[in-house]
């Protein structure tokens, strides 16, 4: 039960919280020093035998690390797969989380490591790169709100779908490398240590590869933006 995920059906988050805007830039920048302390809790329970503990930070890590692997993977279905094999992973390793970094960026590292292990699999069976979003139909809270909301206009909607595949597909174009940077920087709101720790690369590099993706990001998107 620790590591089952909470996600609608309909796929509704994150969608949904992507179109409300972005969310807190404190928040995003990583763990409070409040959850790092309650990670470091839960991990302690739970090697005393008290895996439910293990659950605490499966529900507050789920949306993100599924966000997340979301934008690498490209793939709805797969990141969910995806998503519970990284906790999977990491509760079977607890033993090698040595805090050296916080349990959150040792977290991401293993998902990135999942999933990009998961896209070189893909690659070499010659699958091609698809991302779906399940529709919610009536129950979507896409549908939601004040009848003068932009939102209730289908015109409009699939406009806005439109422009998400869009985005989507500019990202999955991006090498490994430079889409997982970009995705931690500007999606999760990881800052340069955080990014250095989890990809295991300089610092240095992080800043001068997220430039690159920026720049072929913002060439690939030229047509949207104008």
């Amino acid at each position: 039960r620790a590591f089952r995920m909470s996600m609608d059906q309909s796929g509704a988050f994150p969608w949904n919280r992507e179109a409300q805007g972005p969310s807190n830039p404190v928040a995003a920048r990583g763990a409070s020093r409040t959850a790092q302390m309650d990670d470091l809790r839960c991990v302690a329970e739970v090697r005393r035998g008290e895996s439910e503990a293990f659950g605490q930070i499966v529900r507050r890590y789920q949306d993100r690390l599924f966000n997340a692997i979301l934008r690498l993977m490209g793939d709805w279905q797969e990141a969910r797969d995806l998503t519970q094999q990284t906790f999977l992973k990491a509760y079977v390793s607890l033993d090698g989380f040595r805090g050296d970094s916080s349990f959150y960026t040792w977290l991401y590292r293993i998902a990135v490591n999942v999933t990009l292990d998961a896209r070189k699999k893909r690659s070499k069976s010659g699958e091609v790169v698809r991302e779906e979003r399940p529709s919610g139909g009536d129950d979507d809270p896409d549908t939601s709100g004040p009848a003068s909301s932009p939102a209730d206009d289908p015109a409009e909607r699939a406009l806005q779908r439109e422009r998400e595949e869009a985005v989507a597909r500019a990202i999955q174009s991006l090498d490994d490398l430079h889409r997982s940077i970009l995705v931690l920087r500007d999606v999760e709101g990881m800052d340069y240590e955080e990014i250095s720790s989890v990809l295991d690369i300089p610092r240095g590099t992080v800043k001068s590869r997220l430039h690159r993706a920026r720049l072929e990001l913002r060439d690939k998107l030229k047509d949207l933006i104008s």
